[in-house]
């Protein structure tokens, strides 16, 4: 039982079942090599973020839906933020959670892929979303006489489903080309969720074409965010909305870093810890930076859960 329970012991057992076989029908995900002898610190750090996390982003959304005067441009892109990271994170971290209480740390080989579709994809609607926010954010600075007749509720709910659109077909041709690599062992993922640079690691293939669809594929969804008509229009915009650029710089430089590296040699700590600050922490903090300190949100928040009307109403 305990030479079962080592990552190390379970992970030789199984590559060398996959080995001989020439398939990999399932993953073990490796988490934090350096820390594994901290399964119940970490737990417990995952289970408070993943707790906080869907209960701000889930009453940032509810608090959006039921208030009449959150219902602008800005509240529904924030709602549609706060949809995004609930989803995102129930995507990695319960599997996180199955690993470090039970040692659930197998995945099946489509599930893994599963995995990685929805994480990129949800990504990929981010950064889409993230650009729309400060296509929004610039109207409203550098035109607000205008701001309700360009973002009209058409626009702005065409937009916001383009991002989802547009995200979920972006790495559909990454996807594709990972799944028609061999995998003939090893089977080990030295990531805490399946995520496409660790597992084109383990194909028993030259992956060059595939890296050079995952660097193209995030240059052009992160260059979208500087798509702002003029230069003086995105310096006005982004020295007032510093919310917009916190977020944005805590969710875009991870980013670049994990995937824009021209030659990555994938060191397994370094890359989970930094993955975690997107993956994990920017969702955690995008309630707070963006919204549970904002005025309307919090007099929204006494109205529907204390009951306190505001006086200027």
């Amino acid at each position: 039982m305990n030479d079962f329970s080592n990552p190390q012991v379970k992970a030789k057992t199984i590559n060398s079942t996959n080995v001989s076989s020439n398939v990999v029908s399932e993953f073990i995900i490796l988490g934090f090599p350096s820390l594994q002898g901290f399964h119940v610190l970490l737990f417990f750090l995952l289970f408070f973020i993943y707790i906080f996390t869907i209960s701000g982003n889930g009453l940032i959304f509810i608090l959006v839906t039921l208030e009449q005067r959150l219902h602008t441009p800005m509240y529904f892109f924030v709602s549609n933020l706060s949809l995004l990271d609930f989803t995102s994170t129930t995507v990695t971290i319960p599997k996180m959670l199955g690993k470090f209480s039970m040692q659930l740390d197998r995945i099946s080989f489509s599930g893994c892929f599963l995995q990685m579709y929805l994480f990129v994809s949800l990504n990929a609607v981010e950064c889409y979303l993230l650009s729309v926010m400060a296509y929004d954010r610039y109207v409203a600075i550098c035109s607000p006489l205008h701001y309700h007749s360009i973002m009209s509720r058409q626009l702005y709910i065409g937009l916001a489903l383009a991002s989802w659109i547009l995200g979920f077909a972006s790495p559909i041709a990454m996807i594709i080309l990972a799944l028609k690599l061999p995998y003939c062992g090893p089977n080990v993922i030295h990531h805490y969720y399946c995520d496409h640079p660790p597992i084109l690691q383990l194909a028993c293939a030259d992956t060059s074409s595939t890296s050079c669809v995952i660097v193209i594929s995030y240059v052009r969804i992160i260059q979208s965010i500087l798509l702002i008509t003029t230069l003086d229009g995105r310096r006005k915009t982004f020295s007032t909305c510093a919310s917009h650029i916190v977020v944005v710089n805590m969710y875009f430089l991870p980013l670049v870093f994990m995937y824009i590296r021209p030659k990555p040699s994938y060191s397994s700590d370094i890359d989970s810890l930094v993955a975690m600050l997107y993956t994990v922490l920017t969702p955690m903090l995008n309630p707070i930076v963006y919204s549970l300190r904002n005025k309307d949100i919090k007099d929204s928040m006494k109205k529907h859960l204390w009951g306190i009307k505001d006086n200027s109403q």
